[in-house]
């Protein structure tokens, strides 16, 4: 089995920055894109920002410029750097990664649980 645990999501007054950190674990061959999406409650869940083994990231228009994502293949890990924050960025962040857990194995996309990000005014 595959584990994702998210952490560093807090309050914080708009305009601060956050360090969001998301750690895959258990049975683990290989990892290949990774990802934050973000969801508010009574709305659909929102890219938020993806990341590729080679480092090759893409971004939402609208997330662009403000969050930057990035990743440590050796700890199976992904950051997600978010600045210049907006009450309208909170929501629960979730990570998501496509992992293949054995070289005989096909991929699958594990969800962690989320963490919730609350910007105040």
């Amino acid at each position: 089995q595959v584990q994702l645990v998210e952490s560093g999501g807090g309050l914080v007054q708009a305009g601060g920055s956050l360090r969001l950190s998301c750690a895959a674990s258990g049975t683990i061959f290989s990892i290949n894109d990774m990802g934050w999406y973000r969801q508010v409650p009574g709305k659909r869940r929102e890219l938020v920002a993806t990341i590729i083994r080679g480092g090759f990231t893409n971004y939402p228009n609208s997330m662009e410029g403000r969050f930057t994502i990035s990743r440590d293949n050796a700890k199976n890990t992904t950051y997600l750097q978010m600045n210049s924050l907006k009450p309208e960025d909170t929501a629960v962040y979730y990570c998501v990664a496509n992992v293949q857990s054995l070289p005989s194995r096909g991929w699958s996309y594990y969800w962690g649980p989320g963490t919730q990000v609350t910007v105040s005014s």
